[in-house]
């Protein structure tokens, strides 16, 4: 079993900064891939990046390209999600998840998912 805790989360003005925390911890010898998620009421769960943690390789979709940014520090299995210039429309819950078994790409896709935290709420204020 992995667990993961977000933290970091918050009410902040338009164009403001935010930066989220997910800590794994468990069985995480497999946990290669972290991604985030983000999900707003009555829709479905949207990726938003992720890294590989062998390879180093970090990916955000292009929705959020050049104001996000997904890093990580591997020595504390924790992944970073700076949040620039956000705006009301990046309003939602942001979850943090890694697949079950090991991979060296990052899925999009929320189904090839086993473990998630239990969410935290950005708010961006217009």
């Amino acid at each position: 079993q992995v667990q993961l805790a977000e933290s970091g989360g918050g009410l902040v003005q338009a164009g403001g900064s935010l930066r989220l925390s997910c800590v794994a911890s468990g069985r995480t010898f497999s946990n290669n891939v972290m991604a985030w998620f983000r999900v707003v009421q009555g829709k479905e769960r949207e990726f938003v990046g992720g890294l590989v943690w062998s390879s180093g390789v970090t990916y955000t979709v292009d929705s959020v390209k050049g104001r996000f940014t997904v890093s990580g520090d591997n020595a504390k299995s924790t992944m970073f999600l700076q949040m620039n210039s956000l705006k009301p429309e990046d309003t939602a819950v942001y979850l943090c998840a890694t697949p079950g078994a090991f991979r060296e790409s990052i899925p999009f896709g929320k189904d090839e998912y086993d473990y998630w935290g239990r969410g935290i709420q950005v708010t961006v204020s217009s």
